[in-house]
């Protein structure tokens, strides 16, 4: 969460500039409309039923050089739109599509049945609510209703969280196999800004499961304090992280448990809209 945001950043440029070749069979635009083109070609090119994809397979889709659709693809992962595959090096969509796609947004049921909830949230808290969704190694910022009050915490739709000391983080982590949690702690995709004992922050997510919150009360940035708890799907499977997010200042210890107390009944009321069997 960065401090009292409130317009998102300014789109950048990627560094890499993709080829200006015309895809085959659309014949001799202008350049601009050609690049453009190129690159919406490449991206259409994941589906449901081939979300992963190797730039040999991307070439021969959209009658490009294979140069070319590395130029695009290095763009696109720098901007977080593709990622690539660690086991088999090929490409799949990132959420960093979410930062600019508002119809991605509208599709994501979970955030447009959790929307009145986090307005509910931040009135009742005056503080900002936030929903997180997890990519896989990093939550991911996909709604958000800020603070009423002038000093605030908010993120840019679209943000990528991935230090493990980051409430919505835990609250992932802890409901990922040990086996999992171990292999990006070891492979350095979970972020710590000084050394951490593994055995200690395991300890630390099994009490997330057993509290059903996380906090993380400065110890990722210094003025901010973020308490997250888990929303469940039907099949009780953690699908998104509801996120109250403050000025650490407004936020003493002793309410700590009544922040937590309205983050966990917010995450309940969504987990039971999308069918999770709670008690």
């Amino acid at each position: 969460m960065g401090t009292t945001s409130t317009t998102p950043d300014a789109g950048r440029t990627g560094s890499g500039t993709p080829s200006g070749e015309a895809v085959a069979g659309t014949g001799g635009g202008a350049r601009g409309t050609s690049v453009i083109v190129n690159v919406l070609q490449v991206i259409r090119c994941f589906t449901v039923e081939e979300p992963v994809l190797g730039v040999t397979e991307i070439a021969t889709q959209v009658g490009l050089h294979k140069s070319s659709v590395s130029r695009i693809l290095a763009t696109l992962e720098q901007e977080k739109v593709v990622e690539r595959d660690e086991a088999s090096r090929k490409y799949r969509l990132g959420l960093g599509l979410i930062a600019v796609a508002g119809p991605l947004l509208a599709g994501l049921d979970v955030r447009r049945i959790a929307l009145d909830d986090l307005r509910e949230l931040s009135e009742t808290t005056a503080e900002t609510a936030a929903l997180n969704i997890w990519d896989g190694t990093a939550a991911v910022t996909v709604e958000q209703v800020p603070s009423r009050q002038q000093v605030k915490h908010t993120s840019v739709l679209g943000s990528r969280y991935a230090t493990g000391l980051s409430a919505s983080v835990q609250v992932f982590l802890a409901h990922e196999s040990a086996e999992r949690v171990r292999g990006l702690l070891n492979a350095g995709r979970i972020a710590f800004d000084s050394p951490s004992d593994p055995a200690i922050y395991f300890e630390r997510l099994a009490a997330v499961r057993h509290d059903g919150h996380a906090v993380n009360h400065g110890e990722t940035q210094p003025d901010e304090v973020g308490i997250a708890a888990p929303v469940l799907d039907h099949r009780g499977e953690v699908v998104a992280a509801v996120l109250l997010a403050a000025p650490r200042y407004r936020v003493p210890a002793e309410r700590v448990a009544e922040l937590a107390a309205h983050c966990r009944e917010a995450a309940y009321r969504i987990s039971q809209r999308l069918g999770a069997a709670l008690p």
